[in-house]
């Protein structure tokens, strides 16, 4: 690793009095520089984004940062932006999240584990609001709010299943008012996602002002200003607003700032990294989180529909392994060479080819490269995307770095060198909020339609009674299917999306709809990968992967 001052200042320009640095290997940029770049031109924006997620991984965020370094090595000046990672997977299943092998971000163990503090600062302006919220209800309750219509839940980073459900404030008339409420994981927290929306400070408080806690007893909603939380919040992430400045292995510069999780969030790196990163580059690469029916329809149909960022050119990544396990492979079988089970599972990536496409959005799709995939199941895979009419690229970034990005880069280069795609949003604000819900399940999931329980499709009117109907919808949903049932692999068809919930994140701009039995509060596995976490003799970590 290079110290981050003088890199920033070589790579970017950013003089030392423009950084507040973390160390000697991180920075987080002043909200002066980023007031003084929005003037300048932007460069091209590359998305990245992947195939349905299997146990087998697809490696969409070691491909965006090999993707980078390939082309800073191709002399195309880049920048990646990514996603900060959540401690919840990092102690459970899925570990950390800052690429692997030779195309990371660096310093990896302080970037999987409390990062600059993000996420804590996320989590105590949420608790603060909850705890604000409690203590109006003790002392006399001026705002008349109902207390069986709070909306507003806890949040702590870490895979809990024990906190999803509970009745708080027993002990007497001294410890509180009981009532039910729950928990959710910080990344799904309307605050990561306001953070992750917000252009500037004022823009940071007055979303914060407009989520909405409650409803009253005469059902008239409660929001966060009325409570008079705001400006307090404000305060504790007025550090964490600030985007994060990081280097990848090969001393590139990124940008990691904002939160992960598209299956249950928008999942998509802040705007204000983005915005950033496209004054200070050529070429910005960023992800959208879990597969393209999840992240990139988010970051199209919220970030893109909020900021007016456009994205010029998308990447899909697949694995031979990954594709093979559409197919119908058991993980533990995948090391034997099987075209047959390929081309079964490769509807999976053509239908994203073909959702992707009606975005406006031609993918150049890499193919993350294993030591034991076999040649004739490259070439056809090959085959199957040039039939699909897009470029492919076999990409070596695990094993060579940016070296091994350099078919991949040049791709993207190509593709960008052809125009800026006609980004298309997938649909219109004034259409209704359950109508968006079905095109999307429609359009993306192909699904037959969508079944809304219990009191959802009223509360959605209500929604539109408020004056939310133009808001966008954040799909809740497994990632490990394209219907809300898990198990069904490949490219399902009709199936019908059950939305069992929807909550309106009236600061972040948008409703969430909680479709099948995702949760917003995960849970961990049988063995944590927090069991193989520690510290050696020397107190370095070992088993953060």
């Amino acid at each position: 690793m290079q110290p981050i001052l003088p890199l920033a200042k070589a790579r970017l320009g950013i003089d030392p009095e423009a950084l507040v640095p973390y160390g000697h290997h991180k920075a987080k940029l002043s909200l002066d520089f980023v007031a003084e770049t929005r003037s300048r031109k932007n460069g091209k924006l590359v998305l990245v984004t992947a195939i349905t997620p299997t146990p087998a991984g697809e490696g969409k965020t070691t491909t965006s940062v090999g993707l980078a370094d390939g082309l800073n090595k191709i002399g195309v000046n880049t920048m990646v932006c990514l996603r900060e990672p959540s401690l919840g997977p990092c102690f459970g299943m899925k570990g950390g999240a800052a690429g692997g092998g030779r195309a990371q971000v660096v310093p990896m163990e302080d970037i999987n584990l409390h990062f600059n503090g993000d996420f804590h600062a996320i989590t105590s302006a949420h608790s603060l609001l909850a705890a604000l919220i409690d203590n109006h209800l003790q002392w006399g309750n001026e705002l008349n709010i109902d207390p069986r219509r709070i909306v507003w839940r806890r949040v702590v980073d870490m895979n809990d299943r024990a906190l999803r459900n509970m009745v708080i404030g027993l002990g007497g008339a001294a410890h509180g008012i009981p009532r039910e409420t729950g928990f959710d994981i910080t990344v799904a927290s309307e605050i990561m996602a306001i953070l992750c929306l917000a252009t500037d400070i004022k823009d940071l408080q007055r979303r914060l002002g407009d989520i909405i806690i409650a409803r009253t007893r005469t059902k008239e909603p409660v929001t966060a200003r009325q409570l008079g939380a705001d400006g307090a919040m404000a305060v504790l992430l007025k550090d964490a607003l600030l985007p994060n400045l990081v280097q990848t292995i090969e001393n590139n510069p990124a940008f990691i700032h904002g939160g992960p999780f598209a299956n249950i969030a928008h999942g998509c790196n802040s705007v204000m990294a983005t915005q950033t990163a496209l004054k200070l580059a050529d070429v910005v690469v960023t992800e959208a989180g879990f597969g393209a029916d999840l992240g990139a329809e988010k970051f199209i149909d919220i970030k893109c529909r909020q900021s007016g960022l456009r994205p010029d050119a998308v990447v899909l990544v697949a694995t031979i392994r990954a594709l093979k396990m559409q197919g119908g492979v058991a993980k533990d079988a995948l090391g034997t060479p099987d075209v047959a089970a390929l081309k079964a599972g490769a509807v999976n990536i053509i239908r994203h080819i073909e959702n992707l496409k009606k975005f406006g959005l031609t993918p150049v799709v890499a193919i993350n490269h294993r030591v034991d995939d076999a040649a004739e199941e490259v070439e056809a895979l090959r085959a199957i995307c040039a039939e699909q009419g897009v470029k492919v690229a076999l990409a070596r970034h695990w094993a060579e770095g940016g070296a091994g990005a350099v078919e991949l880069a040049e791709a993207v280069q190509a593709q960008l060198a052809e125009g800026s795609a006609e980004v298309k949003m997938l649909y219109p604000d004034e259409l209704s909020l359950a109508d968006k819900i079905a095109t999307i399940a429609r359009e993306i999931y192909r699904a037959d339609g969508i079944s809304l329980g219990g009191d959802t499709a009223r509360q959605l009117k209500e929604f539109e009674k408020l004056g939310y109907g133009h808001l966008p919808v954040c799909i809740a949903k497994t990632q490990y299917s394209f219907s809300t049932d898990p198990t069904k692999i490949g490219a399902a068809t009709g199936h019908t999306v059950e939305v069992r919930e929807v909550r309106l994140s009236a600061g972040a701009g948008f409703v969430v709809a909680v479709c099948g039995d995702i949760m917003t509060m995960p849970g961990l596995p049988k063995r944590p990968a927090a069991m193989d976490i520690k510290l050696d003799d020397k107190g370095e970590i070992v088993g953060l992967a």
